[in-house]
């Protein structure tokens, strides 16, 4: 019998047969980890597993290869954002984007901390700056980091302005010339100077949205992100 106790934050959860329910999250040893909860669909346990709730799990199967059963305890709920809708769409996204980024069962830890520290964030005003970050970092998991530091023309770091959709590396405005209207533009929030504006959030999450899609396309299989950071999106825009 194989068996383990982690803590993790619930992805999402479908009901299983009459009684049950299938449940993903994302834990802090076990990486993106599914199993089955029995009495998951029953009224004492239902309430628990509401997407981005923080949970003490046991985990146990006959073969390791197998989907396992869940016991669950919980440790935080966040059902307060059910009445912030910026928060919630902050929310959806995270939990949908974690599940279309990483392998099952491949630990992540720094991840982990920086995602639940996001999500501890998301019932408190300024929040989406940090949830850009949080997306250079999951860009970063896909073995695909920006490079922001300097110039990839010129090798220099000032005057930093725009960033190659090809190669992900800053270009500087002098070194842009004609090219510069095929550049996305370069927002200070990415090179965390200054407070980052509503368009400056924008502008990052269109790079950091861009480079994802790029990246996971094999395992998107023609489909574009999550409909949840779609929506976050919007939001945002209209912010």
């Amino acid at each position: 019998m194989m068996e383990w106790r982690d803590e993790g934050a619930l992805l999402s959860v479908r009901r299983h047969g009459e009684s049950s329910a299938i449940i993903e999250v994302f834990t802090a040893a076990h990486g993106r980890h599914a199993g089955v909860v029995r009495g998951g669909a029953s009224r004492k346990i239902a309430p628990i597993l509401q997407p981005g709730a923080q949970l003490d799990l046991t985990w146990k199967a006959r073969l390791d290869e197998h989907m396992g059963a869940f016991t669950v305890e919980p440790l935080r709920s966040r059902t307060a954002l059910l009445g912030d809708r910026l928060g919630l769409a902050g929310l959806n996204a995270i939990c949908a984007m974690l599940h279309v980024t990483l392998p099952e069962r491949e630990p992540h830890s720094a991840l982990w901390q920086e995602s639940m520290a996001l999500l501890d964030a998301l019932d408190r005003p300024g929040w989406p700056p940090a949830y850009l970050r949080w997306e250079m970092r999951l860009l970063e998991e896909t073995g695909f980091g920006l490079d922001l530091t300097r110039c990839a023309v010129t090798g220099s770091r000032e005057d930093l302005a725009f960033v190659s959709p090809k190669t992900g590396r800053a270009v500087s405005r002098g070194a842009a010339g004609g090219w510069a209207d095929r550049l996305f533009p370069l927002p200070l929030a990415l090179l965390g100077q200054g407070p980052a504006s509503a368009e400056e959030v924008g502008q990052g999450l269109a790079i950091t949205g861009h480079f994802l899609g790029r990246e996971l396309a094999p395992l998107l299989n023609g489909r574009p992100l999550p409909e949840a950071r779609g929506r976050l999106m919007e939001l945002l825009a209209r912010a």
